[in-house]
């Protein structure tokens, strides 16, 4: 085999951003094009495209092979002569026609976009003209709308208006030229010309949290020394420290924007997110829009190529990416959207964090209570696996993950909140916790876990932070699960010794155990069943909307091992909706995969107030 590196246009080339593929030395040129397109997941027919060879002069030249005037034999022939090109790159051949598509900027049920067929002598104005019929614009003058050229990237969304006269045909083969990926994330949209006035909300997160609006604006002021007569603050998150800022002039926009880049507030650097105007009011009543959420780093490469793909399938101001400002974000542009719901692409402590921001945010919120479906991007994915969304996600199509969405069935979920409050003691000093940690409170979706099990997780987390890099798939993940493990099975613990148990105001005797475990969903630790399905008298059977938390006992590592092979159960403890647990001890706790050691002090349980709406994949077949 032969290793070829591939470019998809001028761009990529004058960036040296290359894709690497291996081919046969015997395979044929179209056999190449169709290795080529799938390194950079284009579905479009490889008849479409041929390769050129890379050269100093590549950018100028125009010398490509596969050329449709070529002999037919050179056609089938290999790639391969008797010298090898470094690199190739990927061009679509030349077309006198084609057909494109044109997408209305106002919405129009039923519609999506129209199909036109452009030529050589299609001009700008000649694409809106025919357009506007097919609209039922007909009657409109051509001088009320214009074209306009969206680039939907995954870090931002570019729009150029085009000239009139300009050709589309040439305009389509500068963009292919540039990049061929770039031709399949641009759509051409029909836009209506409005005189409308300046203006662009911009989030700023980083910000210290709980001030008062004056002194957001007074910080504002003395960092990015805003302009008071063109700037304003229109919203305040107090307890997330950002704000949304209005401004009416561009240029300051601009400024301001690259300048909340390169500032740093009380040690911690400034985000800002450009937000999208919302309609709200144009929103037809039976019109249920889909909030994305992706998280990139999640999943190796897959979050990213998500964040791609569904900013192609849907309206790319959608679909935010959570490395940038996190939730607050997304749920802002939707706060006036009557009615919409959630989709969280990453593991469950992504659902988490997005679940927690909506907790925080409801209140502002029209639709307070939007249903949350999940595409599981993590390593365990335990929420996702409960809900029907499966162990991971693996490559399907993304439009059909949208098709599981609109027909999921919507269920009910409890959430828990935890007080952490450490007591100061002797013992504690001596063991290198001289104060106690001030109190405080996280929430939890899935389970909790105190002693061997928050143990591990811990060992795991302080190995992914060595070497952050390795930890790009689920099967490594798990591999270096398995090998703390092993490490802990000589380790002997009484964690039953170490701290007391009370549910629902009722002192519980703890059989001898190395580790406790409170768990909301009947999954845990990678798809086991901790609780069991046997019936027992003593509980009732566990759910996930039931108001109630199953705690469980394990013996050590090798009980876990068993458990997660299916072949034994965790010691049924208890079952209620309050728990207090007293430490003894510095004891690992973990919950929903985060871990840290908590001091000796109290851990208090108890519901988190109202139910979340999730959403779970129907049994049925998608429809056609």
């Amino acid at each position: 085999k032969q290793t070829l590196k591939i470019f998809d246009g001028n761009d990529a080339v004058k960036r040296n951003q290359f894709r690497l593929i291996s081919v046969p030395r015997i395979a044929k040129n179209e056999e190449v094009v169709e290795a080529a397109l799938r390194a950079y997941y284009i579905n479009d027919d490889q008849q479409e495209y041929e390769l050129q060879t890379f050269t100093q002069q590549v950018l100028l030249s125009d010398d490509v092979i596969n050329r449709n005037d070529a002999a037919e034999d050179s056609n089938l022939g290999s790639v391969f002569r008797e010298s090898v090109p470094e690199a190739w790159i990927i061009r679509a051949k030349p077309k006198d026609e084609e057909v494109i598509r044109i997408y209305p900027a106002w919405l129009k049920v039923g519609m999506a976009y129209v199909s036109l067929r452009v030529n050589k002598d299609s001009t700008v104005q000649t694409v809106i003209k025919e357009v506007l019929p097919l609209l039922g614009r007909q009657t409109e003058c051509l001088q009320n709308f214009r074209l306009v050229e969206v680039l939907m990237g995954s870090k931002q969304v570019q729009r150029m208006v085009l000239d009139n006269q300009e050709l589309i045909l040439s305009r389509l083969k500068d963009i292919r030229k540039t990049s061929i990926r770039q031709m399949n994330q641009t759509r051409f949209y029909i836009v209506e010309n409005s005189k409308s006035i300046v203006q662009v909300n911009l989030f700023v997160g980083g910000l210290p949290p709980q001030l008062s609006p004056e002194e957001y604006t007074n910080i504002l002021k003395e960092e990015l020394a805003i302009k008071t007569n063109v700037v304003s603050v229109s919203h305040v998150y107090q307890a997330q420290g950002a704000v949304v800022l209005q401004i009416s002039c561009f240029s300051e926009a601009e400024r301001i924007y690259m300048l909340v880049k390169d500032t740093v507030v009380n040690d911690k650097p400034l985000n800002a997110v450009v937000l999208p105007a919302v309609m709200a009011s144009k929103i037809p009543q039976n019109c249920c829009p889909l909030l994305v959420f992706v998280n990139p780093k999640s999943g190796g490469l897959k979050g990213r190529d998500l964040l791609y793909s569904f900013r192609k399938l849907l309206n790319p101001h959608q679909v935010f990416e959570l490395t940038n400002g996190g939730p607050l974000p997304g749920f802002h542009t939707f706060s006036k959207v009557p009615s919409f719901r959630v989709l969280v692409c990453g593991g469950d402590g992504t659902v988490g964090w997005v679940l927690g921001a909506l907790e925080e945010i409801r209140h502002k919120l029209v639709c307070s209570e939007p249903s949350v479906a999940i595409l599981p991007l993590g390593t365990g994915n335990d929420l996702g696996r409960v809900l029907r969304w499966g162990a991971g996600y693996s490559g399907e199509d993304p439009y059909s993950i949208l098709v599981s969405v609109d027909e999921a069935d919507d269920v009910l979920m409890d959430r828990w909140t935890i007080l952490l409050d450490a007591e100061e003691t002797a013992e504690g000093a001596e063991n290198g916790i001289a104060e106690p940690d001030p109190p405080k409170i996280v929430q939890m979706n899935n389970y909790c876990g105190l002693g061997i099990d928050a143990e591990l997780s811990l060992d795991f987390h302080h190995a992914r932070e060595e070497e952050p890099g390795k930890f790009n798939s689920r099967f490594h993940n798990k591999g270096v699960y398995v090998k703390v493990g092993l490490q802990k099975i000589s380790h002997t613990r009484n964690l039953h010794k170490d701290i007391k148990l009370q549910v629902d105001q009722h002192e519980v005797e703890l059989p001898s155990i190395e580790g406790l475990i409170f768990i909301n969903i009947p999954s845990w630790g990678s798809g086991a069943d901790l609780w069991g399905s046997e019936s027992d008298n003593r509980f009732e059977k566990p759910r996930i909307d039931d108001g109630l938390l199953e705690v469980v006992g394990v013996t050590g590592v090798v009980h876990m091992g068993q458990v997660q092979g299916g072949f034994r159960s965790g010691i049924r403890i208890a079952q209620g909706s309050y728990f207090r647990v007293t430490l003894l001890k510095p004891i690992p706790v973990q919950v929903d995969g985060e871990p840290w050691i908590q001091a000796p002090g109290q851990i208090i349980i108890s519901a988190a107030g109202p139910k979340v709406h999730m959403l779970k994949k129907s049994k049925q077949k998608q429809k056609k």
